[in-house]
């Protein structure tokens, strides 16, 4: 009996590792085939991120919140960055910011802030206007200059005469004169941001000490993709910015289905939702709550990137410390 419970245990668990590879590519005939679910496989699929436990306030014996900044140029990082050219790519890779930008577009994810502290909501509308421009080049300047008018509505006012002799009356008339010309349309471009403009996320995120478990834990609270302002991106001195943050609580749904690739198992893909939870990735501290705003550390370690780092280590090690010393007696 436990031999017979043992191989169901094994077959489960190899069943399962297939299911979150390329699915049907053993069994696909033709390429269309490829990543074709049966019914069973939809059903055992149709999982959901573990939900946090409930902790009490009074639970909580400390608490410090930070900010940080996951830069993508580090290899550790390079799963929330990739893929950046989804060309030949099948649509289950796609990099993190495409996963959310795209949710965002949807109406999937709808807890889209403007800033970290979560009081301004965002809509779609107003992130499209961050997300993409549109220019005029040179030669459709001076298609413009030739004749401004005829690329723009004018209202005219004119003298209009009626009537004859005493009975002549003339009166002012209004008149909009429409747009008779527009710029051909290899003259306008436009540029939209893409993943591999990217350059590093902020996150936002509480560490806390749980004396009911005597543990230090960290809850993700917010994540937010870092770019080049649109307008400057072709600018030798970009201007990067925040586009948006999302509160992540309310996101872990649609980050559990999207997955990551795992460079190790290419079979075992791991979700986004388990990348940040499980904090796979690197960070740097740049600010924390304190009493003078919570102000960063770049405001008061100035033009002096080392003692920032050093900065941000101090921070670090004084949230890691307070767990040391609650078992030193």
């Amino acid at each position: 009996m436990n031999k017979r419970n043992f191989l169901i245990v094994i077959i489960s668990i190899f069943g399962s590792i297939l299911s979150y590879g390329q699915a049907n590519l053993l069994n696909a005939k033709i390429p269309e085939e490829i990543g074709l679910k049966s019914a069973a496989q939809q059903i055992s699929d149709n999982d959901k991120p573990l939900e946090y436990g409930y902790v009490d306030d009074r639970d909580v014996l400390m608490g410090k919140m930070v900010w940080e900044i996951i830069d993508l140029s580090e290899r550790i990082n390079f799963p929330l960055y990739f893929p950046i050219d989804t060309a030949n790519i099948g649509a289950d890779r796609r990099s993190l910011y495409d996963v959310l930008t795209k949710a965002i577009r949807k109406g999937e994810i709808t807890e889209v802030y403007s800033d970290s502290y979560f009081n301004i909501k965002k809509s779609f509308k107003d992130i499209n206007a961050s997300l993409s421009r549109i220019d005029t080049t040179d030669a459709g300047r001076e298609q413009v200059n030739q004749d401004p008018d005829a690329f723009r509505e004018r209202v005219v006012t004119r003298n209009v005469t009626t009537g004859k002799g005493k009975k002549k009356v003339t009166k002012s008339v209004t008149e909009t004169i429409p747009i008779s010309k527009t710029i051909s349309p290899e003259y306008i471009v436009k540029q939209d941001l893409t993943a591999q403009d990217v350059s590093q996320y902020k996150i936002k995120g509480y560490w806390y000490f749980d004396k009911r478990q005597s543990e230090l834990k960290y809850r993700l609270l917010g994540i937010c993709p870092v770019t080049p302002d649109v307008f400057t991106i072709n600018s030798e001195e970009k201007d990067y910015i925040e586009l948006f943050w999302v509160f992540f609580p309310a996101s872990r749904d649609i980050l559990h289905e999207a997955k990551a690739f795992n460079d190790k198992n290419s079979a075992m893909p791991i979700s986004f939702d388990q990348i940040l939870n499980s904090r796979r990735f690197n960070a740097v501290i740049y600010q924390e709550e304190n009493v003078y705003g919570d102000r960063a550390i770049a405001n008061y370690m100035k033009d002096n990137s080392q003692n920032q780092l050093l900065e941000s280590e101090r921070v670090k090690g004084k949230i890691r410390n307070f767990e040391e010393d609650m078992w030193n007696y």
